[in-house]
């Protein structure tokens, strides 16, 4: 007897609540308007949808998808089909265009049809209110929930029109399986798009949202089927169908599928992500305020960073890349080819060097996405690789040493420090040229003593290593002996400067836009750096060629009449085998190795094999 009292007097306020929202009493507004009170307690003017956003390739298709727990990609009112506006009003909120958010007598009705039952069994919620529930309140069915579900439906049609509402509404219900919203809907159960679907199709997807469990398309086909045809018949009723446009519509094919969102090139998807985090940093200058030496500055400026880019992927932004899925393709490939049945793992960098953007990256055999990444990662020491930026290259900077200048490749000891040929073998004077090309040790120690190290790491000290640190100043770095060492990425962007002589950062972004097309975020052209004059460009060249050409990696020689050229690089022990080089587009890199280093030396060449593989293409 105390529930029905309950529901009853329940029944006799809601009417009460609605007409003191409709018709204001003018003794309260002299106290406090209910609008001013409303508007300091419900606030609905910044209402947005969480809304996928995409990543696209170069070729601007679209390799991945971001979004939270709502896969929604919202569709204006416009592009929104009028048969489904009609079939939503039609069967959940005939009076739409004519309350002012909440229907009276739908809500009385369901008032009492829950009294007889003792539990809350209909809702009889107009449009609004549904929209209501969905933005801000729990799916609890309470009367506390429902009355303050009234106060949002109130505040929803002050502030937006009808058709609004509307759009708002197919936009944000869910429709199953992670889908929310008619596009993401359609998309999910037929691989189209919501103007490419019959009026079956769409029919059946708005039989969804009012029981997402019972009428599951991939579970439960046959009662969506029954609901769709129930509600062609109440549009038949009411006139938005005609007896024979009824009839095809139920007899149109329904052949659902479930469509996986695009999660292609994981290895280049993670890196994009961790750039975009970068990009927003730096434009919206968030970047000084994380490296302030104040803890508690820098930790709210990642927690407002973090803030900042989570709202970003909810408003559904394109962040357009210079992927080149071919490449991409390709490096992926023969790396499995040249590694198959082995414990060894690589990572390979392809940057277009006119453009300076990231082609391709690739962060381990089989990827998966947010794991380790070994492109960017992971440091490893960079054996003979370094070589051409730290000795060779400022040694030709600074003295205008030609080629064919000869340089000792005796023993060399300095404060006990003596390394060896390979081998241990010596060859008496050399050319710079035959040096380099056959990679020989104590020349290059010599080099970097004469130079001197302070001098010849600052150059090094411009090429943005982020591990290199004063702990690396020995003549030890001369064959690749850092503390930390240097990402395959890192490497790579160094080695373009032997271009034209400049260094700029490697992009994979080139532009973020909104849903509209307007561009939000890009990077600048990035301050370039003048590293090394035109004639050590030439000479370094000459010296790049040559490697390929009769030195360390002949193996990576392909027919061409362009000039390629690179460096090799192997650690002690043979722990890393890096090969570092050129063609007239790209500057690619590729390191081979395993993530607890060991002896690879069994393994032979595969990363000549892969670095010719992917270049002698393209």
């Amino acid at each position: 007897m105390r529930t029905l009292s309950g529901y009853i007097l329940t029944f006799i306020l809601i009417p009460i609540l609605s007409l003191l929202l409709f018709h204001l009493n003018k003794e309260w507004q002299a106290i406090l308007p209910i609008q001013t009170f409303l508007n300091e307690n419900i606030n609905v003017e910044e209402l947005t949808l969480a809304t996928r956003s995409i990543i696209t390739a170069g070729d601007g298709t679209t390799i991945s998808e971001i979004s939270n727990d709502e896969r929604r990609i919202y569709l204006p009112s416009e592009e929104i089909p009028q048969l489904l506006k009609d079939t939503f009003v039609t069967v959940e909120d005939r009076h739409f265009f004519n309350h002012h958010g909440i229907d009276l007598i739908a809500t009385g009705r369901a008032i009492l049809q829950n009294a007889k039952h003792e539990q809350v069994e209909q809702g009889g919620s107009s449009i609004t209110q549904q929209l209501a529930k969905n933005l801000y309140l729990t799916q609890d069915k309470t009367y506390n929930r429902k009355l303050t579900e009234l106060l949002y439906a109130y505040q929803l049609e002050r502030y937006y029109d009808k058709e609004k509402i509307l759009e708002l509404y197919i936009n944000a219900i869910y429709y199953g399986n992670g889908s929310y919203g008619i596009e993401a809907a359609a998309q999910k159960y037929f691989n189209k798009t919501t103007n490419s679907l019959s009026d079956g199709e769409l029919l059946f997807l708005a039989a969804i949202p009012n029981n997402p469990t019972l009428y599951d398309p991939l579970k439960q086909f046959n009662s969506t089927k029954e609901r769709q045809e129930r509600m062609i018949d109440q549009l038949t009723e009411q006139g938005k169908l005609t007896t024979e446009q009824s009839t095809t519509i139920k007899n149109q094919t329904i052949s659902v599928q479930s469509v996986k969102p695009p999660d292609l090139y994981p290895d280049y998807v993670t890196y994009v992500e961790k750039e975009l985090r970068q990009l927003v940093s730096e434009t919206d200058g968030f970047t000084v305020q994380l490296n302030n030496p104040n803890a508690a500055v820098a930790n709210k400026a990642e927690k407002d960073l973090e803030e900042k880019i989570k709202n970003l992927l909810e408003s559904g932004i394109t962040i357009h890349t210079a992927l080149d899925k071919q490449i991409q393709d390709k490096a992926r490939t023969t790396i499995n080819e040249s590694l198959s049945d082995t414990t060894i793992e690589a990572a390979t960098v392809v940057i277009h060097h006119h453009t300076h953007e990231l082609v391709s990256l690739i962060g381990a055999k089989d990827y998966k996405k947010y794991s380790f990444h070994r492109g960017y990662q992971s440091y490893r020491q960079p054996g003979s690789a370094i070589k051409p930026l730290l000795i060779y290259a400022p040694y030709i900077d600074l003295t205008n040493a030609s080629l064919n200048d000869l340089i000792s490749s005796n023993s060399f000891c300095s404060n006990g420090y003596c390394p060896d040929n390979y081998g241990g073998a010596t060859y008496g004077n050399v050319t710079i040229k035959k040096a380099f090309a056959n990679s020989y040790n104590t020349p290059a120690v010599r080099i970097l003593d004469e130079s001197g190290i302070t001098n010849s790491f600052a150059y090094l000290e411009q090429l943005s290593f982020s591990k290199v640190s004063i702990e690396d100043y020995q003549l030890s770095a001369a064959l690749g002996g850092f503390k930390y060492g240097m990402s395959p990425l890192e490497l790579t962007t160094a080695y373009t400067t032997f271009q034209d002589g400049y260094f700029q950062p490697a992009r994979a972004i080139r532009k973020v836009t909104d849903k509209e097309g307007k561009i939000l975020y890009q990077w600048n052209v990035d301050q370039r750096v003048r590293i090394w004059n035109p004639t050590t460009v030439a000479k370094m060249k000459g010296l790049l060629e040559s490697v390929i050409k009769e030195g360390t990696a002949k193996n990576a020689a392909y027919q061409t009449n362009e000039s390629i050229g690179g460096k090799t690089g192997t650690t002690n022990e043979v722990k890393d085998l890096w090969f570092i080089g050129y063609n007239q587009n790209y500057t690619t890199g590729v390191w081979i190795g395993k993530d607890k280093p060991q002896n690879i030396q069994y393994i032979g060449q595969p990363h000549l094999t892969i670095w010719k593989n992917i270049m002698k293409e393209y």
